[in-house]
């Protein structure tokens, strides 16, 4: 019975020692980050994985199998209106999703914006930088490196896609995954994340700036779009917006509209286009 007890306690030392070694967390910034999001109040996490009041960015890393590994990886920036964080089904299942696919994942936790618009985006282009210049550690190849969003975590990884520098360290991705994204500041927006990034008073400059199927030219990364049809919270426009200016650009794009599943199904398995999504999305990441 002791022996029987003692190498049970061993096995699961062993699979605690296995789960800890398969992530790895680290702050995006040395210091302070260029900007601040005035935010003052604890960051919270709830028994859902909802984070709030984000003040400090980090990077969730979740590498695959070194056998499986085919040297992809994706900055993923979870969805919540830009007023939190949906971490889990928007940002763990996937990277570990991913991981079963070989690919490597980065869960972001970025800031709120409360109304600081560029602070989002600042953590995002960081965390691309971040693993591009860390890239042979992390066993990505440079030239691999995406970013996937869902909600207004897609309008963060189009803004990403559309808002980025090749000075220095680029901090372009090479492709996008945008789980029903938020995408235009205009009419057919997410009043809740537009306000919060943009304020109650943005300026037609601001809203011109962020909707970005206005900003894509011929640099912009391909992209995979994935939405329902009945999304009440997120108008299904805002990704046919964001298609139809990547094809006028002649940038490869692929647009899933599934028939019901309304907003916010992510990683959920009750959606009930799950397994489907997730074959549809496998073979799409199999192009880079």
């Amino acid at each position: 019975m002791k022996k029987t007890r003692i190498v049970s306690i061993s096995l699961i030392i062993l699979l605690m020692s296995i789960t800890m070694n398969a992530q790895k967390v680290i702050k995006i910034w040395e210091g302070n980050p260029p900007t601040d999001n005035g935010i003052t109040t604890p960051e919270k996490t709830d028994a859902t994985y909802w984070i709030t009041s984000v003040t400090s960015p980090e990077l969730t890393i979740y590498l695959p199998e070194k056998g499986k590994a085919n040297g992809k990886g994706v900055v993923i920036c979870p969805g919540g209106g830009y007023a939190g964080l949906a971490s889990n089904h928007e940002g763990t299942q996937l990277a570990q999703w991913l991981n079963t696919q070989g690919i490597a994942g980065f869960v972001l936790k970025y800031r709120m914006p409360n109304k600081h618009k560029e602070v989002p985006l600042d953590d995002a282009q960081q965390a691309i930088r971040y693993v591009r210049e860390h890239a042979g550690e992390l066993g990505v190849n440079p030239n691999q490196i995406g970013i996937a969003g869902s909600s207004a975590g897609g309008h963060l990884a189009a803004t990403a896609s559309t808002h980025f520098s090749t000075t220095g360290t680029s901090t372009r991705p090479d492709f996008s995954i945008l789980f029903y994204p938020v995408i235009t500041m205009e009419r057919a927006t997410h009043g809740g994340s537009k306000a919060n990034l943009l304020g109650d008073k943005p300026t037609e400059e601001d809203i011109y700036t962020f909707s970005n199927e206005k900003q894509v030219n011929v640099n912009t990364p391909p992209a995979i779009l994935l939405l329902s049809d009945d999304d009440k919270t997120v108008p299904p426009v805002n990704s046919t917006l964001y298609y139809e200016a990547l094809k006028a650009n002649n940038i490869p794009a692929t647009l899933y509209v599934f028939p019901e599943g309304g907003h916010g199904w992510g990683m959920k398995e009750d959606f009930k286009y799950h397994k489907q999504m997730l074959e549809l999305l496998s073979t799409w990441l199999k192009k880079f």
